[in-house]
């Protein structure tokens, strides 16, 4: 009886593994993107705004300012900043950690972006990667949760060149 409980142990084991091998994938969850968020993006780290000098942090759901000369990371913009339209102001999509610390570089290379408005939003968005399902009243709901399933092998884990397409307008891969 002993034999034939390890023989049936080992038989599973090796169907178990044969099985895990042929299917090894890891499901990443690449971050809630509010519907204020640019479109185009499959991933996106941090959202730069230049006309508020305020980073995103879009997995955390933090924003990321600076307050008497420090960064600090806080669920809502300051009051300073109450007359600021997340919907309309321009962001910028950048895929590095802890961008504020090149924080002089980020407001040079996108000071022109300042006061810029048209820039589509993930509310406004027709595409069907943002739309989750139809209401019964005929109008999508929209979905700000991607999940991308990365094949473990051959994959380098790079979600992005650093900075969305390297143009900085909104449109992504």
């Amino acid at each position: 009886m002993k034999k034939i409980i390890i023989t049936a142990a080992i038989f599973f084991s090796c169907i178990a593994y044969k099985s895990a091998n042929a299917q090894i994938s890891l499901s990443i969850n690449i971050g809630s993107q509010p519907e204020w968020g640019p479109v185009g993006y499959d991933h996106a780290d941090y959202y730069y705004m230049p006309d508020i000098d305020t980073y995103y942090d879009v997995p955390a759901h933090q924003y990321v300012y600076l307050e008497n000369n420090n960064w600090v990371r806080r669920a809502s913009l300051p009051p300073r900043y109450s007359n600021y339209n997340l919907y309309n102001g321009y962001k910028v999509v950048v895929n590095e950690p802890r961008p504020w610390r090149n924080a002089t570089v980020y407001r040079t290379k996108y000071a022109n972006y300042k006061g810029r408005t048209g820039q589509t939003i993930i509310r406004d968005s027709r595409d069907v990667k943002y739309v989750n399902h139809w209401k019964g009243n005929g109008r999508p709901t929209r979905v700000t949760e991607h999940k991308k399933v990365v094949k473990y092998k051959g994959n380098n884990g790079n979600h992005g060149n650093g900075h969305g397409n390297g143009h900085g307008h909104g449109r992504g891969h």
